[in-house]
């Protein structure tokens, strides 16, 4: 239910979002229609549309991706024609007569005929407008695409997304009343209804000419990314948590020093109780330990944190979990990495071995490949953190970067309580270099980006997103947070892959660092690449894994550091060009 109520809000807060403009035009269309027989059938359609395609999206392999774009297609020309009833009831009386079924449910939907708008021609809208849409990828939409992928098609993906259109819905609605009160009121007191529909029919055709040219999500990435981001992570630290009493355990203090009185009381947390760990029972195989359980840590203070070794944002956490194993592992404290992992290569044990060993952890990590320990925890994000007391309780959890300095003193807390008499010290402050560093948030304006057709955004080649198919593409100047392929490509689900040497990946990004995961074909072989910025090769804005001339090598399927703007922080196209065929490219992050 928590997550049914999450969906539905992160739904209600796209009418904030930038990427609902394409799409107002369409909505607005209907003010003035009764809402039971108009506005409701269209925001029905729309809802249950994308909740269709949005699954399919999420599980579904190339089929879905050719489908979509076939639909798109169709609804495009489909409200282009609307657009142009709304302009001229004579052109809409016109295309009646050639598709008399079709002419007249549009007819009816833009009130440019006699008949009165019908349930029918509203529901045809909400299908093609629900074809076009397009949603930010939130926190929140980005929580429940993630546990589609994770689990593949299942009932409560469906649902969960059909809560979350229902959100959109409902906040249209309210738009589209207050709008429909406007526009009546416009009309009895200047008499100009007939302006008002030819005005909202031009609104219609241009928002088709928006979604038609793509600038619907190259053009507005650039003000989504952050527009209503934090809105829905305050909404899912709010509710998510599932603590057993007191406060949420993320916002959990013990700042406060206790009086002289208490000074021989044994120490006793505040941190509530949120319910049993659960064991690592479901791990395929353990690292740097044999298999721990549950008697065997009963006694100590468990951290566990969930990562994957690609995802950056695991990587600038791991030196603060690494001091923290080092630091606290004379009191009692164990730290136990739980490596879940997101793409398929990150299922090999020996790519997961070398990681542990380049990122140089010392601590046990369990491989959950099966998603076994995942979900005994009800997790849903990378990294994610979660504190066990000396009785087995999970008493404190933070899912993502950040909050160090909390989840240490959570730490000592625990630690204290469990009978150990160390004495107050300053947090741990790691020396992170490269690519583990902490990111510059305050200029990142690019967010992450897959190449697989399975989560692709933002994809501007002018051939159009071919799944699983070698294709020719092309690319000149992409715009901001835009990328596209040149050469010869095969884009599958989880990534893009090389098939003739010469090819390249364009982005346009705004941060000052850029990495992109990228790994050698089937046969290890290493690939040779180059790297421009601007055109030219980055100097001191190198980053760790190439040098000043933009030279680098793919040995591995890992996280590369490519930028690192030295200066002042701008907007930047960036080009990789690489030498040798089969490189395999999975996602772009920044910091």
């Amino acid at each position: 239910m928590t997550l049914l109520i999450i969906a539905y809000l992160g739904g209600v807060l796209t009418i904030l979002s930038p990427c609902i403009l394409p799409i107002l035009p369409f909505v607005f269309a209907r003010a003035g229609q009764p809402f039971v027989k108009s506005t409701l059938p269209m925001l029905v359609g729309m809802a249950a549309t994308f909740a269709l395609v949005a699954t399919l999206a999420a599980v579904g392999g190339g089929w879905a991706i050719r489908a979509n774009e076939y639909g798109r297609l169709a609804a495009i020309v489909l409200l282009a024609l609307f657009g142009a009833s709304l302009l001229s009831p004579r052109f809409a009386s016109t295309l009646a007569r050639p598709i008399v079924d079709l002419g007249n449910n549009l007819m009816n939907a833009g009130g440019g005929g006699l008949a009165a708008p019908t349930v029918k021609s509203a529901l045809i809208l909400g299908v093609a407008t629900g074809l076009l849409w397009a949603p930010c990828a939130g926190p929140i939409l980005g929580l429940v695409l993630t546990g589609a992928a994770l689990q593949g098609a299942n009932l409560q993906t469906t649902v969960l997304l059909i809560a979350y259109a229902a959100g959109a819905a409902t906040s249209l609605s309210v738009a589209l009343l207050v709008g429909g009160k406007i526009f009546a009121a416009m009309k009895r007191s200047l008499g100009i209804g007939d302006r008002i529909r030819q005005v909202v029919g031009a609104a219609v055709l241009a928002g088709v000419t928006v979604i038609a040219l793509g600038l619907d999500t190259s053009l507005l990435a650039r003000l989504s990314y952050a527009s209503t981001a934090s809105l829905e992570q305050a909404v899912l630290d709010r509710l998510h948590a599932k603590p057993a009493g007191g406060t949420p355990s993320e916002v959990a203090s013990n700042d406060a020093i206790l009086p002289a009185s208490d000074a021989k009381r044994p120490f006793r947390s505040d941190l509530p109780i949120e319910g049993y760990a659960p064991s690592f029972d479901g791990a395929v195989d353990w690292l740097n330990s044999k298999p721990l359980t549950s008697e065997q840590l009963r006694g100590k203070v468990v951290l566990v944190d969930f990562w994957t070794y690609s995802c950056i944002n695991c990587i600038r956490t791991i030196p603060y979990v690494r001091a923290w194993a080092e630091k606290y592992a004379d009191q009692g404290l164990v730290v136990i990495g739980v490596h879940a992992p997101e793409f398929a290569f990150e299922k090999k044990i020996d790519n997961v071995k070398k990681a542990v060993g380049d990122f140089q952890i010392r601590y046990p990590v369990a491989i959950d490949n099966d998603y076994k320990i995942w979900r005994a925890f009800e997790n849903s994000y990378w990294p994610a953190a979660y504190l066990i007391d000396a009785n087995g309780q999970i008493r404190y959890h933070h899912f993502g970067e950040g909050n160090y300095s909390r989840t240490e003193k959570a730490i000592q807390d625990l630690l204290r309580e469990a009978g150990s008499q160390m004495t107050e010290t300053p947090p741990v402050a790691p020396d992170a270099k490269g690519v583990e560093a902490a990111p510059d948030l305050a200029n990142v304006r690019s967010g992450e980006t897959y190449l697989g057709y399975g989560q692709a955004a933002n994809f501007v080649s002018p051939e159009g997103l071919q799944a699983d198919r070698p294709q020719n593409y092309s690319i000149t100047e992409p715009g901001i947070n835009a990328w596209g392929l040149s050469g010869t490509w095969t884009i599958g689900k989880d990534q893009a892959t090389l098939d003739q040497p010469g090819g390249s990946i364009a982005y346009r990004f705004s941060a000052r660092d850029l990495h992109l995961v990228l790994g050698p074909g089937a046969d290890a072989k290493p690939i040779r690449f180059q790297v421009r910025i601007d055109g030219k090769a980055p100097g001191p804005d190198h980053g760790s894994d190439i040098d000043a001339d933009g030279n680098g090598t793919v040995t591995a399927t890992r996280l590369y550091q490519l930028v690192r703007q030295a200066g002042n922080v701008a907007a930047r196209t960036f080009e990789i060009r690489f030498l040798d065929p089969r490189v395999q490219a999975y996602a772009f992050t920044f910091g």
